[in-house]
Protein backbone atom coordinates (compact mmCIF):
# COMPACT_ATOMS: atom_id res chain seq x y z
CA UNK A 1 0.00 0.00 0.00
CA UNK A 2 2.69 2.40 0.78
CA UNK A 3 4.68 1.94 -2.31
CA UNK A 4 1.49 2.51 -4.23
CA UNK A 5 0.65 6.12 -2.75
CA UNK A 6 4.57 7.22 -3.39
CA UNK A 7 4.03 6.38 -6.78
CA UNK A 8 0.68 8.39 -7.15
CA UNK A 9 3.15 11.65 -5.96
CA UNK A 10 5.78 13.57 -7.43
CA UNK A 11 7.63 16.43 -5.28
CA UNK A 12 7.24 19.57 -6.86
CA UNK A 13 9.23 22.62 -5.52
CA UNK A 14 10.13 20.73 -2.45
CA UNK A 15 5.94 19.41 -1.39
CA UNK A 16 4.40 16.30 -2.22
CA UNK A 17 2.30 16.84 -5.01
CA UNK A 18 -0.79 14.37 -6.25
CA UNK A 19 -0.45 12.88 -9.63
CA UNK A 20 -3.56 14.09 -10.36
CA UNK A 21 -2.40 17.74 -9.70
CA UNK A 22 0.75 17.83 -11.28
CA UNK A 23 -1.10 16.46 -14.01
CA UNK A 24 -3.24 19.64 -14.82
CA UNK A 25 -0.38 21.30 -14.14
CA UNK A 26 -0.79 22.85 -10.83
CA UNK A 27 2.27 22.44 -9.00
CA UNK A 28 4.62 25.35 -7.47
CA UNK A 29 3.30 27.66 -10.38
CA UNK A 30 -0.14 26.51 -11.02
CA UNK A 31 -0.89 28.90 -13.51
CA UNK A 32 2.18 29.40 -15.22
CA UNK A 33 1.02 28.92 -18.71
CA UNK A 34 3.19 26.74 -21.29
CA UNK A 35 1.81 28.82 -23.91
CA UNK A 36 1.47 32.61 -24.28
CA UNK A 37 -2.31 33.27 -24.56
CA UNK A 38 -3.45 34.32 -27.87
CA UNK A 39 -6.15 37.02 -26.61
CA UNK A 40 -7.46 38.62 -23.74
CA UNK A 41 -11.18 39.43 -22.98
CA UNK A 42 -13.09 41.40 -20.61
CA UNK A 43 -16.40 41.35 -19.05
CA UNK A 44 -17.99 44.26 -16.66
CA UNK A 45 -21.33 44.54 -14.75
CA UNK A 46 -21.59 48.18 -16.70
CA UNK A 47 -20.65 46.87 -19.55
CA UNK A 48 -22.12 46.58 -23.41
CA UNK A 49 -21.87 43.27 -25.72
CA UNK A 50 -21.66 45.56 -28.67
CA UNK A 51 -18.31 47.33 -27.51
CA UNK A 52 -14.73 46.06 -28.87
CA UNK A 53 -14.48 43.39 -25.28
CA UNK A 54 -11.19 45.15 -24.56
CA UNK A 55 -10.36 46.50 -20.89
CA UNK A 56 -12.02 49.63 -21.69
CA UNK A 57 -14.68 48.96 -23.74
CA UNK A 58 -15.75 45.94 -22.13
CA UNK A 59 -18.33 43.40 -22.76
CA UNK A 60 -21.49 42.93 -20.34
CA UNK A 61 -21.93 39.19 -20.26
CA UNK A 62 -20.17 36.39 -20.43
CA UNK A 63 -21.93 34.43 -23.18
CA UNK A 64 -20.67 37.35 -25.50
CA UNK A 65 -17.50 36.88 -24.61
CA UNK A 66 -17.70 32.96 -25.50
CA UNK A 67 -18.73 33.63 -28.37
CA UNK A 68 -15.35 34.96 -29.31
CA UNK A 69 -12.76 33.05 -26.85
CA UNK A 70 -10.70 30.40 -28.56
CA UNK A 71 -8.19 27.86 -26.65
CA UNK A 72 -5.61 30.12 -25.20
CA UNK A 73 -7.62 32.86 -24.25
CA UNK A 74 -8.70 35.11 -21.03
CA UNK A 75 -11.74 36.37 -20.64
CA UNK A 76 -11.06 39.01 -17.40
CA UNK A 77 -14.68 39.62 -15.47
CA UNK A 78 -14.14 42.96 -13.46
CA UNK A 79 -15.11 43.63 -10.05
CA UNK A 80 -18.61 44.05 -8.75
CA UNK A 81 -21.74 42.62 -9.24
CA UNK A 82 -23.48 40.70 -12.12
CA UNK A 83 -26.89 40.56 -11.47
CA UNK A 84 -29.04 37.36 -13.50
CA UNK A 85 -32.68 37.97 -13.64
CA UNK A 86 -33.27 35.57 -17.21
CA UNK A 87 -31.53 32.00 -17.82
CA UNK A 88 -30.49 31.17 -20.75
CA UNK A 89 -33.51 29.36 -22.57
CA UNK A 90 -37.41 29.33 -21.05
CA UNK A 91 -38.45 26.04 -18.60
CA UNK A 92 -40.36 23.65 -20.85
CA UNK A 93 -41.89 21.95 -17.25
CA UNK A 94 -41.60 22.79 -13.48
CA UNK A 95 -39.41 19.90 -13.75
CA UNK A 96 -37.02 21.30 -16.31
CA UNK A 97 -33.83 22.47 -15.85
CA UNK A 98 -32.66 26.09 -17.09
CA UNK A 99 -28.82 27.42 -16.57
CA UNK A 100 -27.95 31.15 -16.09
CA UNK A 101 -24.59 30.56 -17.53
CA UNK A 102 -23.84 27.80 -19.92
CA UNK A 103 -20.01 27.47 -21.01
CA UNK A 104 -20.27 24.97 -23.78
CA UNK A 105 -16.75 25.96 -26.15
CA UNK A 106 -13.79 23.86 -24.87
CA UNK A 107 -10.08 24.81 -25.11
CA UNK A 108 -7.32 22.09 -25.49
CA UNK A 109 -4.92 20.55 -23.11
CA UNK A 110 -2.30 23.25 -24.20
CA UNK A 111 -4.41 25.82 -24.34
CA UNK A 112 -7.32 26.12 -21.90
CA UNK A 113 -9.77 29.05 -22.24
CA UNK A 114 -9.82 30.57 -19.10
CA UNK A 115 -12.72 32.58 -17.09
CA UNK A 116 -10.73 34.47 -14.02
CA UNK A 117 -11.71 37.58 -12.10
CA UNK A 118 -9.42 40.95 -12.83
CA UNK A 119 -6.08 41.20 -11.00
CA UNK A 120 -7.60 41.33 -7.28
CA UNK A 121 -10.94 42.48 -8.22
CA UNK A 122 -14.10 40.72 -6.69
CA UNK A 123 -16.64 39.34 -9.73
CA UNK A 124 -19.63 38.55 -7.91
CA UNK A 125 -22.08 36.62 -10.57
CA UNK A 126 -25.73 36.38 -8.57
CA UNK A 127 -28.45 34.41 -9.62
CA UNK A 128 -31.56 35.41 -7.37
CA UNK A 129 -33.24 36.77 -9.76
CA UNK A 130 -33.51 33.91 -12.17
CA UNK A 131 -37.24 33.12 -11.12
CA UNK A 132 -38.32 30.72 -12.91
CA UNK A 133 -40.34 27.91 -11.95
CA UNK A 134 -37.69 24.57 -12.38
CA UNK A 135 -34.48 23.90 -11.46
CA UNK A 136 -31.83 26.22 -11.86
CA UNK A 137 -28.19 25.98 -12.96
CA UNK A 138 -25.81 28.96 -11.41
CA UNK A 139 -23.26 28.25 -14.17
CA UNK A 140 -23.62 24.85 -16.28
CA UNK A 141 -20.23 23.68 -17.55
CA UNK A 142 -20.68 21.45 -20.62
CA UNK A 143 -16.79 21.77 -21.71
CA UNK A 144 -13.69 20.80 -21.48
CA UNK A 145 -10.03 22.04 -20.47
CA UNK A 146 -11.54 25.18 -19.19
CA UNK A 147 -10.49 27.63 -15.92
CA UNK A 148 -12.45 29.22 -13.84
CA UNK A 149 -10.64 31.60 -11.34
CA UNK A 150 -11.50 33.95 -8.80
CA UNK A 151 -15.27 33.99 -9.15
CA UNK A 152 -18.03 34.61 -6.77
CA UNK A 153 -21.14 32.15 -7.29
CA UNK A 154 -24.23 32.91 -4.77
CA UNK A 155 -28.21 33.02 -5.06
CA UNK A 156 -29.85 30.29 -6.76
CA UNK A 157 -33.11 29.60 -5.82
CA UNK A 158 -35.50 26.78 -5.70
CA UNK A 159 -38.75 28.10 -7.20
CA UNK A 160 -40.87 24.97 -6.58
CA UNK A 161 -40.85 21.54 -4.16
CA UNK A 162 -41.18 18.98 -6.78
CA UNK A 163 -37.44 18.77 -7.02
CA UNK A 164 -34.42 18.49 -5.22
CA UNK A 165 -31.79 20.75 -5.30
CA UNK A 166 -30.79 23.57 -7.92
CA UNK A 167 -26.82 24.09 -8.17
CA UNK A 168 -24.66 26.47 -7.70
CA UNK A 169 -21.96 25.72 -10.53
CA UNK A 170 -22.87 22.12 -12.75
CA UNK A 171 -20.09 20.42 -14.32
CA UNK A 172 -20.65 18.07 -16.98
CA UNK A 173 -16.85 18.20 -18.56
CA UNK A 174 -13.66 16.65 -18.19
CA UNK A 175 -10.34 18.09 -17.35
CA UNK A 176 -11.67 21.86 -16.06
CA UNK A 177 -9.83 23.43 -12.92
CA UNK A 178 -11.93 25.48 -10.42
CA UNK A 179 -9.61 27.51 -8.98
CA UNK A 180 -10.10 30.41 -6.15
CA UNK A 181 -13.69 29.85 -5.97
CA UNK A 182 -16.52 31.35 -2.75
CA UNK A 183 -20.06 29.40 -3.60
CA UNK A 184 -22.33 30.44 -0.79
CA UNK A 185 -26.09 30.92 -0.19
CA UNK A 186 -27.47 28.15 -2.75
CA UNK A 187 -30.63 26.40 -2.75
CA UNK A 188 -28.73 23.15 -3.35
CA UNK A 189 -24.90 22.08 -3.99
CA UNK A 190 -22.01 24.77 -4.30
CA UNK A 191 -20.25 22.59 -6.94
CA UNK A 192 -21.41 19.35 -8.55
CA UNK A 193 -19.35 17.30 -10.81
CA UNK A 194 -22.21 15.31 -12.44
CA UNK A 195 -19.95 13.94 -15.01
CA UNK A 196 -16.47 14.55 -16.15
CA UNK A 197 -13.04 13.28 -14.65
CA UNK A 198 -10.10 14.69 -15.03
CA UNK A 199 -11.11 17.62 -12.94
CA UNK A 200 -9.21 20.04 -10.58
CA UNK A 201 -11.39 21.83 -7.93
CA UNK A 202 -8.44 23.81 -6.09
CA UNK A 203 -8.35 26.55 -3.26
CA UNK A 204 -12.13 26.89 -3.48
CA UNK A 205 -14.75 27.79 -0.60
CA UNK A 206 -18.61 26.16 -0.53
CA UNK A 207 -20.94 27.24 2.59
CA UNK A 208 -24.22 28.35 3.64
CA UNK A 209 -25.71 26.40 1.13
CA UNK A 210 -29.42 24.93 1.94
CA UNK A 211 -32.06 24.03 -0.28
CA UNK A 212 -35.49 24.36 1.97
CA UNK A 213 -37.86 23.39 -0.70
CA UNK A 214 -36.16 19.88 -1.81
CA UNK A 215 -38.94 17.06 -2.71
CA UNK A 216 -36.67 14.71 -0.09
CA UNK A 217 -36.48 16.91 2.39
CA UNK A 218 -35.09 20.78 3.49
CA UNK A 219 -31.37 19.89 3.62
CA UNK A 220 -31.15 16.84 2.07
CA UNK A 221 -29.23 18.06 -1.14
CA UNK A 222 -27.27 20.91 -0.10
CA UNK A 223 -23.96 19.96 -0.54
CA UNK A 224 -20.55 22.10 -0.43
CA UNK A 225 -18.66 19.80 -3.39
CA UNK A 226 -19.96 16.80 -5.07
CA UNK A 227 -18.77 14.39 -7.49
CA UNK A 228 -21.36 12.14 -9.00
CA UNK A 229 -20.44 11.28 -12.08
CA UNK A 230 -22.00 8.72 -14.18
CA UNK A 231 -19.47 8.00 -17.12
CA UNK A 232 -16.69 5.56 -16.03
CA UNK A 233 -13.30 6.44 -16.09
CA UNK A 234 -9.71 5.83 -14.64
CA UNK A 235 -9.02 9.88 -14.50
CA UNK A 236 -9.41 11.34 -10.99
CA UNK A 237 -11.83 14.67 -10.15
CA UNK A 238 -9.20 16.10 -7.56
CA UNK A 239 -10.61 18.18 -4.81
CA UNK A 240 -6.94 20.15 -2.86
CA UNK A 241 -7.30 23.01 -0.55
CA UNK A 242 -10.54 23.27 -0.34
CA UNK A 243 -13.51 24.32 2.54
CA UNK A 244 -17.18 23.05 3.09
CA UNK A 245 -18.96 24.87 5.90
CA UNK A 246 -22.43 25.61 7.02
CA UNK A 247 -23.69 23.18 4.17
CA UNK A 248 -27.68 21.54 5.29
CA UNK A 249 -26.38 18.60 3.94
CA UNK A 250 -22.28 17.34 3.41
CA UNK A 251 -19.34 19.27 2.94
CA UNK A 252 -18.07 16.44 0.46
CA UNK A 253 -20.04 13.54 -0.83
CA UNK A 254 -18.52 11.16 -3.81
CA UNK A 255 -21.81 8.97 -3.78
CA UNK A 256 -22.28 6.95 -7.21
CA UNK A 257 -19.36 8.13 -8.69
CA UNK A 258 -17.80 6.21 -11.92
CA UNK A 259 -14.66 8.48 -12.08
CA UNK A 260 -11.83 8.00 -9.04
CA UNK A 261 -11.78 10.59 -6.16
CA UNK A 262 -9.00 12.35 -4.33
CA UNK A 263 -9.29 15.04 -1.68
CA UNK A 264 -6.17 16.78 0.25
CA UNK A 265 -5.64 19.20 2.55
CA UNK A 266 -9.56 20.00 2.65
CA UNK A 267 -11.14 21.55 5.87
CA UNK A 268 -15.36 20.72 6.61
CA UNK A 269 -17.39 21.66 9.34
CA UNK A 270 -20.63 22.63 10.76
CA UNK A 271 -22.41 20.91 8.33
CA UNK A 272 -25.71 19.86 8.26
CA UNK A 273 -27.43 22.41 10.00
CA UNK A 274 -29.31 25.56 8.49
CA UNK A 275 -27.15 28.54 7.65
CA UNK A 276 -26.43 30.94 9.89
CA UNK A 277 -27.82 29.26 12.56
CA UNK A 278 -27.39 25.96 15.09
CA UNK A 279 -30.64 24.68 13.75
CA UNK A 280 -30.36 21.19 12.19
CA UNK A 281 -31.57 20.99 8.79
CA UNK A 282 -34.43 18.87 8.71
CA UNK A 283 -33.45 15.89 6.52
CA UNK A 284 -29.24 17.15 6.50
CA UNK A 285 -26.77 14.47 6.90
CA UNK A 286 -24.44 16.22 8.27
CA UNK A 287 -21.46 14.75 7.29
CA UNK A 288 -17.94 16.28 6.36
CA UNK A 289 -16.85 13.87 3.80
CA UNK A 290 -18.94 11.42 2.49
CA UNK A 291 -16.59 8.71 0.84
CA UNK A 292 -18.16 7.25 -2.03
CA UNK A 293 -21.02 4.66 -1.80
CA UNK A 294 -23.82 3.75 -4.25
CA UNK A 295 -27.02 4.08 -2.80
CA UNK A 296 -26.08 1.55 -0.05
CA UNK A 297 -26.50 -1.52 -2.87
CA UNK A 298 -23.28 -3.22 -3.91
CA UNK A 299 -21.48 -2.09 -7.27
CA UNK A 300 -19.28 -4.59 -8.85
CA UNK A 301 -16.95 -1.73 -10.45
CA UNK A 302 -16.48 0.58 -7.32
CA UNK A 303 -13.67 3.52 -7.73
CA UNK A 304 -10.83 4.45 -5.84
CA UNK A 305 -11.65 6.95 -3.21
CA UNK A 306 -8.84 8.69 -1.07
CA UNK A 307 -8.92 11.24 1.58
CA UNK A 308 -5.80 12.98 3.42
CA UNK A 309 -4.37 15.61 5.12
CA UNK A 310 -8.23 17.15 5.47
CA UNK A 311 -9.94 18.10 9.15
CA UNK A 312 -13.68 17.59 9.86
CA UNK A 313 -15.12 18.64 13.28
CA UNK A 314 -18.64 19.66 14.42
CA UNK A 315 -20.65 18.13 11.92
CA UNK A 316 -23.46 17.35 13.09
CA UNK A 317 -23.47 12.96 12.03
CA UNK A 318 -20.55 11.95 10.83
CA UNK A 319 -17.03 13.61 10.11
CA UNK A 320 -15.37 11.12 7.52
CA UNK A 321 -18.10 7.90 6.21
CA UNK A 322 -17.20 5.47 3.75
CA UNK A 323 -21.17 5.66 3.38
CA UNK A 324 -21.76 2.05 2.29
CA UNK A 325 -18.52 2.26 -0.51
CA UNK A 326 -18.05 -1.69 -1.89
CA UNK A 327 -14.26 -1.00 -1.77
CA UNK A 328 -11.69 0.26 0.89
CA UNK A 329 -11.57 4.09 0.82
CA UNK A 330 -8.01 4.92 1.50
CA UNK A 331 -7.92 7.61 4.70
CA UNK A 332 -4.38 9.07 5.47
CA UNK A 333 -3.08 11.91 7.77
CA UNK A 334 -6.66 13.03 8.49
CA UNK A 335 -8.14 15.07 11.94
CA UNK A 336 -11.79 14.57 12.93
CA UNK A 337 -12.76 15.71 16.69
CA UNK A 338 -16.02 16.95 17.92
CA UNK A 339 -18.67 15.20 15.27
CA UNK A 340 -21.61 13.23 15.73
CA UNK A 341 -19.09 10.14 15.15
CA UNK A 342 -15.79 10.64 13.68
CA UNK A 343 -14.88 7.85 11.54
CA UNK A 344 -17.40 5.80 10.51
CA UNK A 345 -15.95 3.08 7.76
CA UNK A 346 -19.38 1.12 6.73
CA UNK A 347 -19.14 -0.95 3.91
CA UNK A 348 -21.29 -3.13 2.02
CA UNK A 349 -20.96 -7.25 0.91
CA UNK A 350 -21.59 -8.51 -2.32
CA UNK A 351 -24.82 -10.06 -0.99
CA UNK A 352 -25.95 -6.89 0.73
CA UNK A 353 -25.02 -6.74 4.24
CA UNK A 354 -22.80 -4.43 6.23
CA UNK A 355 -18.90 -4.25 6.18
CA UNK A 356 -15.85 -2.72 7.84
CA UNK A 357 -13.70 -1.87 4.65
CA UNK A 358 -10.88 0.90 4.51
CA UNK A 359 -7.17 1.75 4.78
CA UNK A 360 -6.46 3.66 7.70
CA UNK A 361 -2.87 5.55 8.44
CA UNK A 362 -1.58 8.33 10.73
CA UNK A 363 -5.13 9.62 11.27
CA UNK A 364 -6.03 11.80 14.88
CA UNK A 365 -9.43 11.31 16.37
CA UNK A 366 -9.72 14.21 18.90
CA UNK A 367 -12.70 15.27 21.26
CA UNK A 368 -16.37 14.06 20.93
CA UNK A 369 -17.25 11.61 18.53
CA UNK A 370 -15.73 7.94 18.21
CA UNK A 371 -15.88 5.34 16.15
CA UNK A 372 -18.40 2.87 13.67
CA UNK A 373 -17.78 -0.07 11.79
CA UNK A 374 -14.07 -0.36 12.43
CA UNK A 375 -13.61 -4.19 12.48
CA UNK A 376 -12.52 -4.91 9.29
CA UNK A 377 -10.59 -1.83 8.56
CA UNK A 378 -6.90 -2.04 7.76
CA UNK A 379 -6.47 0.15 10.30
CA UNK A 380 -2.32 1.06 12.00
CA UNK A 381 -0.27 3.84 13.04
CA UNK A 382 -3.34 6.63 14.11
CA UNK A 383 -3.54 7.90 17.46
CA UNK A 384 -6.12 5.03 18.60
CA UNK A 385 -3.86 2.44 17.18
CA UNK A 386 -0.96 3.67 19.36
CA UNK A 387 -3.29 4.52 22.33
CA UNK A 388 -2.68 7.85 22.59
CA UNK A 389 -5.01 9.69 25.00
CA UNK A 390 -4.70 13.29 23.36
CA UNK A 391 -5.43 16.45 25.38
CA UNK A 392 -6.06 19.92 24.41
CA UNK A 393 -2.39 20.45 25.11
CA UNK A 394 -1.38 18.15 22.32
CA UNK A 395 -3.09 20.75 20.04
CA UNK A 396 -1.81 24.74 19.43
CA UNK A 397 -5.93 25.11 19.33
CA UNK A 398 -8.62 23.39 19.19
CA UNK A 399 -10.90 25.91 18.87
CA UNK A 400 -13.70 25.49 16.43
CA UNK A 401 -13.68 29.12 15.54
CA UNK A 402 -11.63 30.82 12.77
CA UNK A 403 -11.52 28.71 10.19
CA UNK A 404 -13.40 30.46 7.57
CA UNK A 405 -10.13 33.50 7.77
CA UNK A 406 -9.07 34.97 4.41
CA UNK A 407 -7.09 32.78 2.25
CA UNK A 408 -3.56 33.61 1.60
CA UNK A 409 -2.84 35.59 -1.20
CA UNK A 410 -2.00 33.26 -3.56
CA UNK A 411 -5.15 31.27 -2.62
CA UNK A 412 -4.23 28.79 -0.30
CA UNK A 413 -5.90 27.64 2.90
CA UNK A 414 -4.85 30.45 5.65
CA UNK A 415 -2.25 29.42 8.45
CA UNK A 416 -4.17 28.65 11.51
CA UNK A 417 -2.86 27.31 14.74
CA UNK A 418 -5.95 25.37 14.68
CA UNK A 419 -5.46 21.77 15.32
CA UNK A 420 -2.17 21.81 14.46
CA UNK A 421 0.57 19.71 17.11
CA UNK A 422 1.95 22.06 19.79
CA UNK A 423 6.03 21.62 20.79
CA UNK A 424 6.44 17.88 22.87
CA UNK A 425 2.94 17.31 21.22
CA UNK A 426 2.16 12.84 21.20
CA UNK A 427 1.14 13.63 17.91
CA UNK A 428 4.96 14.14 16.34
CA UNK A 429 7.02 11.61 14.38
CA UNK A 430 4.62 8.95 15.45
CA UNK A 431 3.11 8.33 11.70
CA UNK A 432 3.93 5.48 9.42
CA UNK A 433 6.31 6.25 6.10
CA UNK A 434 3.78 6.69 3.15
CA UNK A 435 5.69 8.49 0.73
CA UNK A 436 4.75 12.18 1.81
CA UNK A 437 6.77 15.14 2.64
CA UNK A 438 7.36 15.47 5.95
CA UNK A 439 9.79 17.76 8.78
CA UNK A 440 10.94 15.72 11.81
CA UNK A 441 12.14 11.68 11.83
CA UNK A 442 8.73 10.41 10.50
CA UNK A 443 5.37 11.75 9.92
CA UNK A 444 3.33 13.35 12.16
CA UNK A 445 -0.09 12.32 13.32
CA UNK A 446 -3.09 14.02 11.61
CA UNK A 447 -3.59 16.84 8.63
CA UNK A 448 -0.78 18.80 10.07
CA UNK A 449 2.57 18.49 10.20
CA UNK A 450 4.61 20.75 12.55
CA UNK A 451 7.26 22.04 10.76
CA UNK A 452 10.12 24.67 11.43
CA UNK A 453 8.15 27.94 10.93
CA UNK A 454 6.13 29.91 12.58
CA UNK A 455 4.93 28.94 15.82
CA UNK A 456 5.91 25.32 14.46
CA UNK A 457 3.55 25.75 11.34
CA UNK A 458 4.58 24.14 7.72
CA UNK A 459 4.67 26.38 5.16
CA UNK A 460 2.29 24.44 2.23
CA UNK A 461 1.20 21.97 4.66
Amino acid sequence: MEHRRTARRRVVGGLVVPAALVAAGLGAAPWASAQPQAEQYFVAPDGDDAAAGDRTHPWATIARAQESAEPGDTVFLRGGTYAYDDAVRECTSQTDQVEGVTLTTSGTADAPITYAAYLKEEPVLDFSGILDDCRIKGISVLADHLVLRGLEVTGVRQNNSLNNESWGIWVDGSDNVFDRLDVHHNMGAGLFIQDGAGNVVRNSDAHDNYDPYSKTGAGQNADGFGSHTNTPSDKVNLFEGNRAWNNADDGFDFISSSSPVEVTRSWAWHNGYVYGTDELAASGNGTGFKMGGYGGKYDPNPVDVTVSFSVAFDNTLRGFYANHHPKATEVYNNTAFDNGTNYNMRGVNEDGTPASFGIMRNNVAFGDGGFEYMDGVDSASNSWDLGLELTADDFLSVSHDGWDAPRQGNGDLPELPNARPAAGSALIDRGAELGFDHDGAAPDLGAFERGPGRDGYLTGR
